[in-house]
């Protein structure tokens, strides 16, 4: 398996990233994960010399631009076509990847899977997962966490089967549960989609639906997916990242539960719904966050999710006949 890691991506990059890469290399001795390295090269190749105990382990492909953090992702994407984004997604189209990540540009990320690899056949929107911490020690993956601010109800169904099919495949859970993030439990709560869409989940197949969860919640055992648009998700991953923030870099508490609410812990954020696994990290990840979001693309890739999603979705088509 190789994944193309832009090195150029994040706040902290390039340095960041390569010390991610040593420590995903260090710590993962298996020789059939390589890296590819995309960067520029005036950049990047001091910090080669970090990696050299493992130069059977990755590659280097140079990247002469990057795209900003603050810069339209279809604007920069289209007058910058030997960024190390777009260099990226050019080589998972061309299959000299099987995987692309990068805490870089989320926008371009997104658009750049969307024109490359483009949505499977049957999905109306790719979206993106987010673990949250439960108390007993596990996550419940919530989706969508920000690419879907406005959604149908049929949006929210594939939702669930999308985030079902992740949990259970590279999570082992066999039977998921799905939950749809309302204010009240009972059926007939809610705003117009919740409505609409909770008897399309209840209808749904390959999970179950344990109905409506309210915010306290979240942080329970009560369901493995929670469902939402993008608007609210955004919205409850941002105030728990701001959660850990204030209670532990800023007063210092220590708590084990606090520590699941640090981002390095997961690395970084699956655009599911693609025809290739594409991972987006935080934009301030750090050497741990890469290393992390390596292990996490790896296991991604390991578990035929995409190939699970394809099957999923493609058999939903209706046929031109």
């Amino acid at each position: 398996m190789t994944i193309g890691l832009d090195v150029m991506g994040g706040d902290y990059a390039p340095d960041e990233a390569i010390a991610g890469a040593r420590i995903f290399l260090e710590n993962h001795p298996d020789k059939s994960v390589r890296l590819l390295l995309i960067g520029e090269p005036a950049a990047v190749t001091p910090l080669l010399e970090q990696l050299s105990d493992f130069k059977d382990r990755w590659s280097f492909i140079p990247a002469a631009q990057v795209v900003e953090m603050h810069e339209h992702p279809t604007k920069a994407l289209k007058e910058k076509p030997e960024s190390s984004i777009a260099v990226g997604f050019g080589a998972l189209a061309r299959q000299k990847a099987d995987a692309f990540i990068s805490a870089g540009n989320t926008g371009a990320m997104l658009v750049g899977a969307m024109y490359t690899v483009k949505a499977v056949p049957g999905v109306l929107r790719p979206t993106i997962a987010s673990p949250i911490p439960r108390l007993d020690g596990g996550f419940n993956l919530m989706l969508d966490v920000g690419i879907n601010a406005d959604c149908k109800p049929e949006h929210l169904v594939q939702f669930a089967t999308l985030g079902a099919l992740y949990v259970q495949r590279v999570y082992g859970v066999e039977n998921p549960r799905v939950g749809l993030l309302n204010i009240g439990e009972e059926e007939g709560k809610g705003n117009l989609l919740a409505q609409a869409a909770y008897p399309l989940l209840k209808e749904g197949s390959g999970y179950e639906f344990i109905g409506n969860m309210e915010g306290r919640d979240v942080l329970q055992n009560k369901a493995d997916v929670i469902v939402c648009e993008g608007f609210v998700g955004n919205v409850i991953l941002k105030f728990a990242e701001s959660f850990y923030q204030i209670f532990h870099r800023q007063k210092g508490l220590r708590d084990s539960f606090l520590d699941q609410f640090n981002y390095e812990v997961y690395g970084g954020t699956p655009v599911l719904g693609v025809n290739a696994p594409v991972v987006v990290g935080h934009g301030i990840s750090s050497a741990r966050a890469f290393a992390k979001m390596i292990e996490t693309t790896a296991r991604i890739v390991s578990s035929g999710l995409v190939g699970a999603i394809q099957q999923q979705f493609t058999a939903q088509v209706p046929s031109e006949e």
